[in-house]
């Protein structure tokens, strides 16, 4: 894949602080707005979400969860020519005591100051979102299937990590 494919790739995320969590409850599909934090190597997307929230049940029940990141909607063009990026993958708590918390912590902190408050309430904590594959379109017909190694290949190249 080509390095234009990972450009579009980091800016659509890296230009976006919410998306869409997709989870399932009770047996049926429930989607919420929410705010996500990417690893720099796009390896994670780490959400700060609370335990008395419906997407939380739903990641308790199954831990199968779906990110969608998606260029807003400006009324200048076709809709369905839009950037975006849907991620399969599974959530998985950080622990406040394990190894990756504080740097997952800082760095939420970081994108998002405003919600220091959070991490003083009780009923908040840190998820992971590992994906496992992702679908990236960036325009009509330009449509790209990748695996998670894929995006952090291309988030790697990018960055100039490799």
């Amino acid at each position: 894949m080509d390095s234009q494919v990972g450009q579009e790739l980091v800016r659509l995320i890296r230009d976006h602080r919410t998306a869409s969590l997709g989870t399932v409850l009770d047996g049926h599909p429930l989607v919420t707005l929410i705010l996500f934090n990417p690893k720099l190597d796009l390896s994670g997307f780490d959400i700060h979400i609370s335990r008395l929230a419906q997407h939380t049940k739903a990641l308790a029940q199954n831990p199968k969860a779906a990110l969608m990141i998606a260029q807003p909607d400006n009324h200048t063009r076709n809709p369905q020519t839009l950037a975006r990026l849907s991620i399969q993958g599974y959530a998985e708590p950080i622990h406040p005591d394990g190894p990756a918390y504080e740097e997952a912590r800082e760095s939420y902190l970081q994108r998002f100051p405003q919600s220091a408050v959070n991490f003083d309430l009780g009923d908040f904590f840190l998820v992971r979102i590992h994906p496992a594959s992702a679908r990236l379109i960036t325009g009509f017909g330009k449509i790209y299937d990748l695996s998670a190694e894929d995006m952090t290949s291309l988030a790697r190249q990018t960055h100039g990590l490799e």
